[in-house]
This record gives C-alpha cells, sequence and structure tokens, in this order.
C-alpha cells in the first residue's frame, strides 16, 4: 500500500505492478499458495507449471485489490488523505482480499495441485482403466456435486476436460482409478447431463477446466478475468473490470502472464541444466515485456528505468553491443537470485551478472555476490584497478565456484573474456596482465 500511496493521476497506472514492492508481494501470495502442494507428488515440470500459474493469478489479484483500493487515497474534497488514514481505510479491502478471499484459493490451489498430480499418474495407464468420479461422502457434500457422484469413464473422454475436480471453491471431490473389467462405463449423454446439473450454479462455467491437462492451478476465466482470457491471441489475460485497451497498451509492462511470467521463469531457470536451461533463456527473451531502450535496435529492457541499478546495466549493454551483441535487460524479481542481462549472439544465448567496478579492491567480493545468480559475469571497470591483483581474484573465484563459467572484463570499449580454462594455465597472470594493459 506504501508503493499505491505514492501514485498520482485520476486512474491507477500499470506501470505499479513494476514496483518492487508489488512484485514481492506478488511473490509472497503466490508462495503462500504454492505452499499448499509442497509435499504432493509432482514431475518437476508440473510443479513449476502450477507455481507459475499461482504467480499469475497473484499478480491479477493484486491489480484488482491496487485498483480497489486507488480512490481511497481521496477524501470527499478530492483532497489526498495522510497515510495514516488512507492505510486505515483499505483495511477492510486488505481482509477481504488476504484473509477471506485467501483461503478458499488457497484450498483451491491445494485440490488442484492434488488433482494434477493423480492426473499424471492416470496418464501413464491410459485407457487400461476407468476413471471415476467420487464425492466426500459425508453431510457436507454440496448437492449439485453429488449429481456427479459414480460417474465412470475412460481417461481420453473429453467429459474430465469440463467435470474433473476440483468444480468449486472448498470441493473435495475426487477421482480414481477403477478396473474395466468390473466397472460399466456411463451412458455419456447420462454423464453430460449429470456434469451440468453438478456445475448448474457456475452459470460463467468458469470451472470447467482440468488441471492436470491444462498444468494450471486456476483457469485462465477466474474471478479477476473476464470470459475472453480463455482464448486471448495476445496470451494476456484480461482482468475483470478493467478497460480492454488499457489492459492491451501495459501487455508488455504486466508480462506475459497467460504465457508464462518473466519473474517465474527466472525462478525456475536455475532448476533446469543444459538443452533444457538454453531453451529457457531463450524463451524469456521473446517475452512481450520486454521493450526497445529509447528506440535501440538491439538493447531491450524489461527494468525500470528508476532502477538503482539501470544506468550501469545500460552502460555494459551499449558495449556488448559494440561487440555485436544484442542485450536483454532482466528485471530484479523479489525472492529471486538471477542474473541482470541476457546476451544474444549470433546462436549463442547466455544468462550475466553485471558488476561496475568503481573501487580499487572490489572484485573478489563482487565475484563472490555474483555465485547464485548467474554462471556468467560482466566485470565493467570504471577505476583504475591492479591487473596483477584482479589476475589472482579471477583465478580464486573460478577455484572456488564450480558452476562458473565465464567473466567477461571490460575495460572501456576492451573486452577480455575469461574462461575456467584459462585461469588453469601457468602464465595465466600474466597473459591478463598482458591483454588488460594492452
Amino acid at each position: 500500500m506504501k508503493a499505491l500511496f505514492k501514485e498520482e493521476g485520476a486512474s491507477l497506472r500499470i506501470e505499479l505492478m513494476e514496483d518492487p514492492a508489488v512484485t514481492g508481494f506478488i511473490d509472497e501470495h503466490a508462495a503462500i499458495l504454492d505452499s499448499g502442494f509442497e509435499n504432493v507428488e509432482l514431475s518437476d515440470r508440473m510443479r513449476s507449471r502450477l507455481k507459475e500459474s499461482d504467480w499469475i493469478f497473484s499478480g491479477m489479484k493484486t491489480f484488482h485489490e491496487l485498483n480497489e483500493a486507488f480512490p481511497s487515497l481521496l477524501d470527499d474534497n478530492g483532497q489526498r488523505k495522510p497515510f495514516e488514514r488512507f492505510l486505515n481505510d483499505v483495511q477492510s479491502i486488505d481482509e477481504t482480499y488476504n484473509r477471506h478471499y485467501l483461503r478458499a484459493e488457497y484450498n483451491f490451489a491445494q485440490g488442484s495441485a492434488e488433482m494434477a498430480g493423480r492426473w499424471e499418474n492416470f496418464m501413464e495407464d491410459g485407457d487400461e482403466y476407468y476413471l471415476q468420479y467420487r464425492t466426500a461422502g459425508d453431510d457436507l457434500v454440496r448437492p449439485e456435486h453429488a449429481a456427479l457422484d459414480g460417474v465412470t469413464l475412460p481417461p481420453s473422454d473429453s467429459f474430465w476436460d469440463s467435470y474433473y475436480p476440483p468444480n468449486g471453491w472448498n470441493c473435495r471431490c475426487t477421482v480414481v482409478q477403477v478396473l474395466r473389467s468390473t466397472n460399466e462405463p456411463t451412458d455419456r449423454a447420462e454423464a453430460l447431463r449429470r456434469g451440468k446439473e453438478a456445475l448448474s450454479k457456475d452459470k460463467k462455467g468458469m470451472f470447467r477446466f482440468n488441471p492436470g491437462k491444462q498444468q494450471k492451478t486456476f483457469p485462465d476465466y477466474n474471478p479477476y478475468t473476464i470470459s475472453k482470457c480463455r482464448n486471448c491471441t495476445r496470451k494476456l489475460n484480461l482482468m475483470k473490470g478493467i478497460p480492454e485497451n488499457q489492459l492491451c497498451n501495459a501487455c508488455g509492462i504486466s508480462g506475459n502472464w497467460a504465457a508464462g511470467n518473466i519473474a517465474q521463469a527466472l525462478r525456475t531457470l536455475h532448476e533446469k541444466e543444459g538443452v533444457e536451461y538454453i531453451k529457457a533463456v531463450r524463451e524469456i527473451t521473446e517475452m512481450k515485456i520486454f521493450k526497445p531502450v529509447d528506440g535501440s535496435k538491439e538493447i531491450f529492457s524489461a527494468l525500470g528505468k528508476s532502477h538503482s541499478d539501470f544506468d550501469n546495466i545500460l552502460d555494459a549493454a551499449e558495449k556488448m553491443v559494440e561487440k555485436g551483441c544484442r542485450v536483454f535487460i532482466l528485471p530484479n524479481p523479489g525472492g529471486t537470485r538471477s542474473g541482470d542481462c541476457i546476451l544474444q549472439k549470433k546462436s549463442f544465448v547466455g544468462l550475466y551478472d553485471v558488476k561496475t567496478i568503481v573501487g580499487r579492491g572490489s572484485i573478489g567480493s563482487r565475484l563472490v555476490e555474483s555465485a547464485g545468480q548467474a554462471h556468467r559475469v560482466i566485470l565493467n571497470i570504471k577505476s583504475q584497478y591492479d591487473p596483477k591483483t584482479m589476475a589472482k581474484e579471477l583465478r580464486t573465484y573460478f577455484e572456488r565456484n564450480e558452476n562458473a563459467l565465464e567473466v567477461k572484463v571490460l575495460k572501456g570499449n576492451k573486452e577480455i573474456p575469461v574462461i575456467r580454462r584459462d585461469t588453469m594455465k601457468k602464465d595465466f597472470d600474466r597473459n591478463f596482465v598482458r591483454r588488460y594493459k594492452k
């Protein structure tokens, strides 16, 4: 709410979603939803996709909460309220979104994950077994869901695209495998009739989705979106109650949420290796969130210019463009240790952390900071630095960091690339000093 309190103008700016305080809140909300399926058995890919879905949902929900709280900035006379009064006035909004709604959303995410895990297991057996819908079987079962109890059909039947649990908030229904030899399939027309009866209160068809097949904890059409989200050609989930043109114009700012949020992509990048890692890095560069920096055809950014590191990263990016690279400057998602930019040159693509050196004895500690953020580092030297000391610190960095791949040393317009194999040579120090002074 502190970030919102700083807002000016007659309407909420989409750009507020870039604020670190806002993205940090989205991270926290998504983490709560993620915790609901921490112990659920899932494939790595499914878990990653479900976490992505949680982040997308949390982002859309946060925008709605901020949009609803925005009018509370002003009093009845149109004057800005003191922060304490504003905070007090929006407490009820916070209570509604982050207590009452969150409880049901947590249960839904947990139920979706459990059913997604079951679906993965079902797919291993194909149509060898039937699937059978079952309620919790107690007095709390809602009558409309009881209509589905006992429906039995093969996994390949499209019935399960729309009537696979959870079929509503706090739904406790499940699906199990049953033997074909001892169970008769339900007449399909009858199954569909019972399905429509079960979801008769879901007039908008919001809960007619399969979390296992779609690999999502929440459907594209949910309380914070509109029906167009199901088939948005731009892959942007339009938020209910927000002008469509405003959201489409903000596509590059709010991110390619439906296709894969950049923060979530960076968060899961460290889990990948080899070809999968390179593929994931390339996919990040294709996200619509990147915009040309000052009309450049080679530098694109998803980081706000007001960020404290932006100018330093841009300086290094401009030097790398002179070396034939395209540069994608990355945002800094809260709770995620990630690099600052992606360099692309011909078929090569790599994630780099950028360190600007302005002192005379800080390279060693700055390289230590990079460990865990990226396996490649750009050292942009902006001060008089002893090359002998630098060579020693580079060697130590590679010796202590087994994942380190490369360090690019930038001195003026000169680029000195260093890889692990270089530092293992006996004459590395001498050769590095010669190259640095040349």
